[in-house]
């Protein structure tokens, strides 16, 4: 039906822009709430933002004095990189050496004959055991593969396994030890020991032993040694040895050395076996005093004649007597006739206990407890004992099992190493206790002689120096914007987008009448163009002597307004000449003990901490900052809430009215319309 009107839903008398006009002057105090409210978040975002500009800055800063700073770090090199590297902890010194790798160590890898394909390994209980630990596997019973799987499976870091495409239709299992070193063999019991056999693993071998000391040549003159021996006694010498069968005889005052092969001094798993008897003979003592005796010279004598005396001359002959008789001799009876020469030239005593008792004495001498052994001296200090000395033997205990490898890729050995010309053996490739704070990583044999060098790591130093500069200068890139009102500021922030620099812009002078921002940067700056005098021999005591200043570059393009602002720049030349000539210094430029109690308590990177964390910490000048805020924003969104409130009453209110009056309104019309209507119909 046309022309109906209802009111509050049509808008025949324009009433809801009038409503929305009305209502706008009422949001007038909303509208300036809600802007506040945009404001205080606006300064709680840019206080968040200073926050995390400054703490990265206390970071940075944290790294260039703490415990771990980069000043400290230490990097190897070595001229043998495939077959010896190191690794330097911080407290390295700075040094050179030299190592001669003469084996790796390696583990057993044992491999069985060509099996076929379909090979079944019996069910059984397969016992392997490595130095002290052992792996038991029962085994149900199945092929190569499975029985390899089930054995990596419970292998635990002290064997695995591995199958092997030998030739067509056949393989080969591979068992092999996880640890390296001689005493780490792989040994199998149980079923796994006839499994072993029967698949060819292994076979029944003799002992080794390597006999030395049983020709005329090896037997050298011993080095000569200080030490009290009584004067007139003969110097020990090879004139009292003689070797006879294998068997080296040695009168009194009689003494030699046997060199070690350099297979059995460079490993500690041998023990080295001879046999020594002392036997009565003619004691030297008392001949050799008798010839220290004084002969009596008769008097010359004497003529008389008629009362006259002529006395005949003294004898004139020299027997190159001492001026008084010596004491005797005394006769010398002694165990200790047996000692290890070492490589520095140094002896260590082999003791033979009851050796002056005429029984053949067996002695067993272990490599490992005369470290740098490499020959044994025999001085028969004796004057009325005879020596008898065997061949010597050396065998490794370790390696008599009955049984030895028939297809080994490997065997378990020892690392031997020279560390500047001393031999050295370790159990395993890792070696950390022959220099201090350095590991040795043992790769392979030295084609010739490694150079292992330690300098101070000057690329980490670099780089935390840089990243400092960078969050400095951020830092105050951000107090700049919001403390001050001048464009060119963000415009001159080349590492920012349009996108970034629009955004600035809105921030821009946000704080300019708060001097906590003023006070943070003119306090970082004076501490970072402070001199630091930590020592009176220091070369370096200011970070511009390292290549890093405000203007580090110089004003060489003329006067330039943004390096007054505050900025950090970086001479690299200068700073890398530094870090080579002076990194002792930088560290302790950045943070040193003032009182000697080995804590950090002044220098540039520990004072902008302590300065920065008043700013930051919590309960900070930052978080009190964002608190206050916290506390309008919180007051402000309860008035916009309020203020909402009241909108919708009122505008409800103003809608209801103006939907009454639309409501008069057209019945007004409507009645005028009726009176018209029946007036036109009057007049007909």
């Amino acid at each position: 039906m046309a022309g109906i009107s209802i009111p509050g839903v049509t808008d025949k008398y324009n009433t809801n822009d009038t409503v929305e006009k009305l209502m706008k002057v009422e949001r007038i105090p909303l509208t300036r709430e809600e802007n506040q409210l945009e404001e205080y978040k606006a300064q709680k975002d840019a206080w968040r933002e200073i926050n995390s500009r400054l703490t990265s800055l206390r970071d940075s800063t944290k790294t260039l004095y703490s415990f771990e700073n980069p000043f400290n770090n230490k990097l190897t090199t070595s001229s043998q990189e495939n077959a010896i590297t190191a690794q330097a902890n911080r407290s390295a010194d700075i040094q050179s050496f030299k190592v001669d790798v003469l084996q790796p160590a390696t583990s057993d890898r044992f491999m069985t004959d060509e099996l076929d394909n379909d090979y079944k390994i019996p069910a059984g209980s397969y016992v392997y055991k490595v130095g002290e630990k052992q792996v038991l596997y029962n085994w149900k019973g199945g092929s190569i593969k499975d029985f390899s799987n089930g054995i990596n499976k419970r292998g635990n870091d002290i064997i695995k396994s591995s199958v092997i495409g030998a030739s067509s239709g056949k393989k080969s299992l591979l068992i092999e030890a996880v640890p390296t070193g001689k005493e780490n063999k792989l040994i199998f019991e149980e079923d796994a020991k006839k499994f072993a056999f029967d698949s060819g693993m292994i076979t029944k071998i003799k002992e080794k032993e390597i006999t030395f000391g049983t020709s005329q040549d090896e037997i050298l003159p011993v080095q000569k040694i200080e030490y009290d021996e009584p004067e007139y006694m003969p110097k020990l010498s090879l004139t009292g040895t003689k070797l006879d069968q294998g068997k080296v005889s040695l009168a009194p005052r009689g003494a030699y050395q046997v060199s070690l092969p350099s297979n059995v001094s460079s490993d500690s798993g041998q023990v080295i076996n001879f046999t020594i008897q002392a036997q009565d003979t003619e004691d030297i003592t008392p001949e050799i005093n008798k010839s220290l005796l004084q002969p009596e010279i008769p008097d010359a004598g004497f003529i008389e004649f008629n009362g006259i005396v002529v006395n005949n001359s003294e004898s004139d002959t020299s027997l190159n007597l001492p001026p008084t008789p010596p004491e005797p001799l005394e006769v010398i009876a002694s165990d200790k006739v047996l000692y290890a020469v070492m490589e520095d030239g140094s002896e260590k005593e082999i003791p033979a206990e009851n050796l002056l008792s005429g029984e053949e004495i067996e002695i067993k001498l272990p490599v490992k407890e005369y470290q740098g052994i490499k020959a044994i001296a025999v001085r028969n200090i004796n004057t009325g004992k005879t020596l008898t000395v065997s061949t010597f033997g050396s065998t490794d205990p370790s390696k008599d099992l009955g049984y030895g490898p028939q297809h080994a890729v490997s065997e378990a050995d020892d690392a031997i190493i020279k560390y500047e010309g001393i031999t050295i053996s370790r159990p395993s490739n890792e070696i950390d206790d022959v220099i201090p704070e350095v590991t040795l990583n043992i790769f392979d044999k030295t084609e010739k002689t490694a150079t292992i060098a330690i300098k101070p790591d000057t690329e980490s130093s670099k780089d935390a120096i840089i990243q400092f500069v960078g969050q400095y200068n951020q830092a105050v890139a951000e107090i700049n914007i919001l403390s001050q009102s001048k464009p060119e500021i963000i415009e001159e922030l080349d590492y920012l987008t349009e996108e970034e620099k629009e955004s600035e812009r809105e921030r821009l002078g946000m704080f300019s009448t708060d001097f906590s921002l003023t006070s943070i940067k003119s306090t970082m700056q004076s501490i970072v163009s402070a001199g630091y005098a930590f020592s009176a021999s220091a070369d370096v005591t200011m970070l511009s002597q390292i290549g890093v200043a405000t203007n580090a570059g110089g004003f060489s393009g003329g006067y330039s307004q943004s390096k007054l602002r505050g900025y950090l720049e970086i001479d690299e030349k200068k700073l890398d000449e530094a870090l080579q000539n002076n990194m002792d210094d930088i560290r302790q430029l950045f943070g040193y003990d003032t009182d000697g109690d080995l804590i950090v308590d002044s220098g540039i990177a520990y004072k902008l901490d302590k300065q920065i964390s008043a700013y930051t910490q919590t309960g900070g000048i930052l978080a009190l900052k964002t608190s206050t805020l916290d506390s309008k924003i919180k007051n402000t969104e309860s008035r916009i809430a309020k203020l909402e409130a009241q909108m919708e009453d009122k505008e409800a209110e103003l809608r209801n009215k103006y939907a009454q009056m639309e409501g008069t309104l057209g019945s007004l019309e409507s009645q005028q319309t009726t009176i018209s209507n029946f007036s036109k119909q009057q007049q007909k």
